[in-house]
């Protein structure tokens, strides 16, 4: 995650099916590694997340992301 959020591409991490005591402790990570890069993290789904790098906000509609499920 943080490797490719270094080389400014987004990043999804989906969380499904994660106990969620990881699934605290990996968003504890990468929003922390967001916020160092200047980036930004938000969520598109339930167990879903988008690390967007500094360089530019990265956007997905609701359409774009059901199309791909």
């Amino acid at each position: 995650i943080g490797e490719r959020l270094k080389l400014n591409r987004p990043v999804i991490m989906n969380l499904s099916g994660l106990p969620r005591e990881l699934q605290r402790r990996l968003i504890d990570f990468a929003s922390g590694l967001a916020f160092a890069l200047d980036g930004s993290m938000s969520r598109v789904d339930e167990h879903v997340f988008l690390l967007s790098p500094s360089t530019g906000e990265v956007s997905i509609s609701e359409s774009d992301y059901t199309k791909s499920k």
